[in-house]
């Protein structure tokens, strides 16, 4: 069986959104459309956003997923990446505290799709 090699994130506004993502994760699309933006992540594994069909996605639409990225070194690591998401303003929807699975903190992007920062499992 194949492993899942494509993650989507529904976004409002396509051009907004790879503008965060892009500076966010520093870095590029490998290709960008009017309503599909994908990432390379990893070697044939992409990290995508999508505006649907123009009319599918709308701001009132729950979100309900977490894009995670998880960081070696545990606490120290996970809050210089804290503090420098903070500068660049992005909305904290929980503050660096230590979970049941180490340090953590949640941001929203523009459109409220949660990023989790934690360690390694």
């Amino acid at each position: 069986m194949s492993a899942p090699n494509l993650f989507l994130i529904y976004v409002t506004d396509i051009e907004r959104a790879t503008r965060f993502y892009s500076d966010l994760f520093e870095i590029e699309p490998i290709t960008t459309t009017p309503r599909y933006v994908p990432f390379q992540v990893a070697p044939s594994v992409l990290f995508a956003l999508w505006s649907g069909r123009g009319d599918t996605v709308t701001p009132d639409t729950p979100r309900s997923s977490e894009v995670g990225l998880m960081v070696p070194r545990a606490t120290a690591a996970i809050d210089d990446v804290y503090a420098k998401w903070a500068e660049k303003g992005v909305t904290v929807i929980e503050e660096p505290h230590d979970d049941v699975f180490g340090r953590t903190f949640v941001i929203a992007d523009p459109d409220g799709n949660l990023i989790r920062v934690s360690p390694f499992d």
